[in-house]
């Protein structure tokens, strides 16, 4: 009982339910290891009795940090505060715009009075924080992004924060309390927007892998320029309005580097990978024009054995050409307005891009993993490890320059999409964690976990649950800290994005953690502030003006949708995945689906839309060996599945071409999609040339070149953006999706 109650208290769950009739038990040892990755140490009985006597005796006035959201109640830590405290916000500094900077406004200061009927609330209706203020029951509050969901059932109105508080300006400040007793307090307050910025209304777009688009131009794999390129074409010609990309962080070096861009080494900077040498300006500055025209050769080597001759991307072949190259580039002197911008991104980014540019410098010598670096310079804030610097200098400036030229690169995409009509632009990925070797936990060591890994619980898709080999965040350092690493997290990707992406968004709320060396079946969840954690979501998308789309597919605990839906952040709907689970279990109509979503037929962890409907995924498992019935029994699960689908579509007389017409069901799945409420549908581009293959195959490793193949056409031909861009396939396909236009001939040729 006591193990237990330490737990509840320290946010780690003793038991979970994989389905809503089902309730298993977290092993003891597991809650035990838990916790002493969170600094509790519960490893005996009495140690329990302390730790558990000293969590129960600890009386704060404030939690670390505090969320208050424009417009709605104070939270109970405030409104509960004695009458007659004094309260004194200090306001974050910040520019025209919002953004952190310049010189600190006057505090505000004001008295808690006590609770009592809110002025312009209902007769009878109680104080805010208190009990019936925070049930289930708000009426929703409008804003410039549109009106607020309410909780619950909209029985009751929403209370107005009290009179006596002073709404502080959307920020992150410190905020003083000191009650008539003389009890003190300081905490971090989150003043946050009710609603992420919304997309425009019906808006159609891709989503792409850019390793995986190749041009006539790339380096051996799909780069910036290619998705300028493609992004400017999908705005102009087809009236899409957004282009996702795969996560674009910076990767952990390496011989193999892992290929997938959801391990990476540093979430919070870009990997120069992606860079399209040639529209760096000092490129043309380049004294050494035979040394970089060799490189360039090589580079359409890369290119033609991967589209021509079967090779897979070889991220490491293309990012040893680019470096070389790259070398050469930084040596040319900036010219005066370039040295000011890049001084500029510097004071920008300060120690966190500091410290990531040290570790890719340290990585150079010592190699990829700081775990095995010399022990001085594990510490990154050690003597040792300045020395280092010094003595790094160059190579710590180089990578500097990469992440300045970097950014540049996807302010430039960003601009190119928007100038070419899109409404969104460039959708940016979040993934769930980085790699436990990599930049950022060398950077950031307190606000890991370390011995714990990232994974998700048994369920009926993998009995065996999941380990992702990612480090989780710490929700008690993350508190303490005022959520700083995260807000420098969201604050960089949200720089020069349209919208952002979250992968497994569930994770805002509660991951599960599984201790190292045990089975994922052993793990269990921690718990995060979720207001918090969406607080600082919504705080930085609105400074940013970007929408947000949240990956919630899978298991997702009760409330976790509404709450998301409330903040305005969109849902991702899986065409296969929306049927009608509280009712018949058939394929859920077009008009019941959620308004509040990114709508599609696939994403990179599943099966194209032609392999969907031919089965060919379901061989293809089949064939590496990861089916856990026979091959004839999931063949016919899938094709019933599949023809369900198909009858709907018939039925909605979106397939008049018939049964048997690939290309015409393809174009029906996506007139579904387009009928549907959803404010953003997204396209796979493989899809619209044909393409089999998935991406990714979760559950494999060496058995498929995961992450390493190019778009294809239907028999397994890589086709470039030029290709795709001129197919009549993708024509086809897009003409369902976007609004129909007025032709006009020619002045010439005009009929009389």
């Amino acid at each position: 009982m006591g193990l237990s109650r330490l737990a509840a208290l320290h946010g780690v769950a003793t038991s979970y339910s994989p389905s809503p009739d089902v309730t298993v038990s977290v092993p003891d040892d597991t809650v035990i290891a838990v916790l002493a990755a969170l600094g509790v140490d519960a490893g005996t009985p009495a140690d329990v009795r302390k730790c558990l006597a000293a969590a129960e005796s600890r009386s704060r006035l404030l939690p670390p940090t505090v969320v208050v959201w424009a417009g709605e109640p104070l939270p109970s830590a405030l409104a509960g505060l004695p009458p007659g405290s004094t309260v004194t916000v200090e306001p974050e500094p910040s520019d025209s715009s919002g953004h952190p900077a310049g010189r600190p406004p006057a505090p505000l200061s004001m008295r808690a009075r006590a609770a009592g009927p809110v002025s312009g609330a209902p007769a009878g209706s109680r104080a805010p924080g208190s009990p019936a203020a925070d049930a289930p029951g708000a009426a929703p509050v409008e804003t410039a992004e549109g009106a607020v969901p309410p909780r619950g059932d909209e029985a009751a109105a929403a209370p107005a924060p009290p009179a006596w508080w002073i709404p502080p300006p959307h920020g992150v400040h410190r905020i003083h309390v000191r009650t008539p007793d003389n009890r003190r307090a300081t905490a971090t307050l989150v003043a946050a927007p009710p609603r992420v910025p919304q997309p425009p209304e019906r808006t159609h777009g891709f989503l792409v892998q850019l390793y995986s688009l190749l041009s006539a131009r790339s380096w051996g794999m799909g780069d910036l320029g290619d998705l300028t390129d493609l992004a400017v074409w999908a705005g102009r010609s087809v009236g899409s309005g957004f282009v996702q990309v795969n996560p674009l962080h910076a990767a952990v070096p390496g011989k193999p580097t892992d290929p997938s861009p959801y391990r990476p080494s540093s979430r919070r900077f870009p990997d120069p990978v992606h860079l399209h040498v040639e529209s760096i300006p000092e490129y043309g500055h380049v004294r050494d024009r035979a040394t970089l025209d060799d490189l360039r050769q090589d580079a359409a080597a890369l290119s033609e054995a991967v589209l021509n001759k079967g090779a897979l991307i070889d991220r490491d072949a293309v990012w040893e050409l680019k470096r070389q190259a790259l070398e050469l580039v930084v040596r040319v002197p900036l010219t005066p307005g370039r040295r000011a911008d890049y001084c500029d991104f510097l004071a920008e980014q300060g120690q966190a891009l500091e410290d990531h540019a040290l570790w890719c410098a340290l990585a150079e010598v010592h190699g990829p993993d700081w775990h095995t670096w010399p022990e001085a310079l594990r510490d990154p804030r050690s003597p040792g490890t300045a020395r280092a610097r010094s003595e790094l200098l160059d190579r710590v400036d180089f990578h500097c320059r990469l992440a300045w030229l970097t950014a540049g690169q996807l302010a430039a995409a960003q601009r190119a999409a928007e100038d070419a009509g899109m409404g969104v632009g460039i959708v940016h990925d979040l993934a769930v964690g980085v790699h436990p070797a990599g930049a950022d936990t060398w950077s950031q060591q307190e606000a890991f976990a370390h011995g714990m890994s990232v994974g998700a619980p048994p369920d009926a898709f993998n009995a065996r649950g999941q380990d992702w080999g990612l480090p989780p965040w710490r929700p008690d350092v993350l508190a303490a800290t005022g959520y700083a690493a995260y807000r420098g997290l969201l604050r960089g990707l949200l720089a020069h994005a349209g919208a952002l992406r979250i992968d497994h968004v569930m994770g805002l709320f509660r991951l599960w953690w599984v201790p190292e060396g045990r089975p994922p079946t052993d793990g269990t969840y921690v718990a995060y502030d979720a207001e918090a954690m969406l607080a600082v979501l919504v705080l930085e998308a609105h400074r940013a003006r970007t929408a947000v789309v949240g990956e919630d597919l899978g298991t997702v605990a009760p409330g976790v949708r509404e709450a998301l839906a409330r903040r305005g952040v969109l849902g991702t709907s899986v065409l296969w995945f929306e049927r009608d689970w509280e009712g018949d279990g058939r394929p859920l109509a077009p008009e019941k689906w959620r308004r509040d979503c990114l709508a599609t037929a696939t994403t990179h962890d599943l099966p194209s839309t032609a392999a969907r409907l031919t089965g060919d995924h379901v061989t293809l498992r089949h064939r590496l060996g990861l089916l856990t019935r026979s091959l004839e029994e999931e063949l016919t699960e899938d094709a019933t599945d599949t023809a369900e689908w198909l009858a709907l579509l018939a039925r909605l007389r979106m397939l008049p071409e018939g049964d048997g017409d690939e290309e015409a069901a393809v174009r029906a799945v996506h007139r579904f999609l387009r009928r549907t409420p959803a404010r953003m549908t997204g396209v796979w581009l493989p899809d619209t040339v044909g393409d089999r293959r998935p991406q990714n195959l979760p559950g494999t490793w060496d058995q498929y070149p995961n992450w390493r193949l190019p778009i294809a056409d239907p028999e397994g031909h890589p086709v470039t953006l030029e290709e795709i861009t001129a197919s009549p396939r993708l024509h086809a396909l897009m003409d369902v999706l976007r609004p129909r236009k007025p032709h006009t001939a020619p002045p010439g040729e005009r009929r009389p």
